[in-house]
């Protein structure tokens, strides 16, 4: 009996053997199986960094700042295939900021402009071996298999902005040199953008262009600057065709859009159409690909094409870079500048308010007279939670109460100082400390969920080590909906 997997790989090599005929006899090719029996005419024209001395030093320096010409060809053809590999190896430095631009027909503005590792199908400036149709990584090679045409001319360089030398930069690349195209073959296009932070309420850019064309991928990069979680992959594709006021697509998910579910529950994988190649939970970061290769999106005018950060662009402090494709007429926009930091973000920031007895640090001793009590990772919120998390009450009626062990470092009197959260569905709270009232009520509800800052609840005498401290349920406003706490924990003032 054959695997899942076996029947998947038989099915694409028998839909790959099948002939294009009309294609093939018309002498370009469509570069599958079956069109290897006909006649494909024209020639191949190879440009590498092979050593014209005859020798053995088959590669390039590139110092920072310099440029290299990796192809100057004149005439019309189509570039099938690049290899490269780079010494010093998985540098990323070197993959985030060692830029390929290609330049179609005499053009002063290139029509691909990215850093060489996302060109290549991954971000964050990393190296991994995947697999996909046109695109993948292998055991040291980057590879390449869009077809690029062009009617004149094409001009491939790369440039480094970084400040590490490239000791050795080997690559080939092949062009199918033809006569002359037929008129109406499109530009290859490909677009590097990064939006460092996100906006609350505006969509991520991945594409805006006019012309004539058709899309046909998207690479993606998705880390978290400050906080934790996937939250952000709520987020849906919104597709405008043609200057149409009503997107021809909108999306269920980011993840979705990506052909996986669930937030890429059962981790990477790569297939010939899509699939996440980082999947890194500590950073809550995100790399993913999908080739439009059997569904591109055809426009006549111009395209725009969005993607939502959050359910309704609500997830703040996530980084994302992209990298459109597409194929299209001449002369296309400018690109927008590239970005003058290119580099993947270090680590998440995690806030801190100082001296705090942070409020999910005091789950354990918890008991509560009504309502589950649980750690909430508040991530996903804009603002400054310590910790990024808080201590979640689910209370379901005033009177109810929330005892705690805090402990104190000297038997003396403090100012007990508490920052809670405020949001629609969040009550009021009233504290006791060894029996004794706080004189200060602290008012939960807010329109928005934000962390309430410092708020003095009264001054009182603790004991050395464990003190007793009761949350109850004062009520809540007339415009909550609810009873909820959010404790993000105790500043203790003496």
């Amino acid at each position: 009996m054959r695997s899942s997997s076996s029947n998947v790989l038989i099915a694409l090599l028998i839909a790959l053997a099948t002939p294009a005929v009309a294609t093939a006899q018309s002498g370009l090719g469509a570069g599958t199986l079956g069109n290897l029996a006909f006649p494909r005419g024209g020639k191949v024209a190879h440009y590498s960094s092979y050593d014209k001395s005859g020798g053995n030093a088959d590669f390039r320096p590139i110092e920072p700042g310099a440029s290299l010409t990796l192809v100057d060809h004149r005439g019309a053809g189509i570039v099938r295939r690049w290899w490269l590999t780079i010494a010093p190896r998985n540098n990323r430095e070197i993959q985030r900021q060692l830029i390929v631009r290609c330049y179609w027909d005499g053009e002063t503005d290139p029509s691909v402009e990215v850093p060489v590792s996302d060109f290549f199908g991954m971000g964050f400036g990393e190296w991994r071996d995947f697999q996909s149709l046109p695109l993948n990584m292998t055991s040291g090679g980057y590879n390449c298999y869009w077809p690029m045409p062009f009617q004149r001319s094409a001009r491939i360089t790369v440039e480094n902005r970084s400040r590490v030398r490239i000791d050795a930069f080997y690559y080939n690349v092949d062009i199918e040199a033809h006569d002359r195209l037929p008129r109406e073959a499109l530009y290859f296009h490909a677009q590097f953008r990064r939006t460092k932070p996100t906006v609350p309420g505006k969509p991520v850019t991945l594409l805006e262009t006019t012309g004539r064309g058709q899309y046909v991928g998207t690479l993606l990069s998705m880390q978290r600057m400050r906080g934790r979680g996937l939250g952000y992959l709520e987020g849906d594709e919104i597709v405008y065709v043609d200057g149409e006021r009503t997107p021809s697509i909108i999306g269920t998910g980011t993840e979705d859009y990506f052909s996986s579910g669930w937030y890429y529950d059962t981790g990477v994988y790569s297939a010939p159409y899509h699939g996440v190649t980082i999947k890194d939970d500590a950073l809550s970061r995100i790399n993913t690909y999908r080739w439009h290769i059997e569904d591109p999106i055809p426009f006549q005018k111009s395209l725009r094409f969005y993607i939502e950060h959050g359910g309704v662009n609500d997830a703040p402090n996530v980084d994302y870079t992209s990298v459109a494709f597409w194929y299209q007429t001449h002369p296309h926009p400018r690109f927008p500048p590239l970005p003058a930091d290119l580099m993947p973000v270090e680590g998440i920031e995690i806030p801190k308010i100082s001296g705090i007895i942070e409020g999910e640090s005091l789950r354990a001793s918890a008991r509560a007279t009504g309502g589950r009590v649980e750690a909430q990772d508040m991530g996903g919120f804009a603002g400054d939670w310590s910790g990024l998390s808080q201590l979640w009450w689910h209370p379901t009626r005033a009177g109810e109460r929330l005892t705690l062990t805090v402990n104190a470092p000297a038997a003396r009197e403090y100012e007990i100082v508490g920052h809670f959260t405020r949001a629609r569905d969040y009550g009021n709270v009233r504290v006791r400390v060894n029996g004794r009232a706080l004189p200060n009520v602290f008012t939960g509800y807010g329109p928005d969920v934000v962390p309430s800052g410092p708020v003095s609840l009264g001054r009182a005498p603790l004991r050395a080590g464990a003190n007793e401290v009761v949350l109850e349920v004062a009520g809540k406003d007339t415009r909550s909906t609810g009873y909820l706490v959010g404790l993000d924990g105790f500043v203790l003032r003496p």
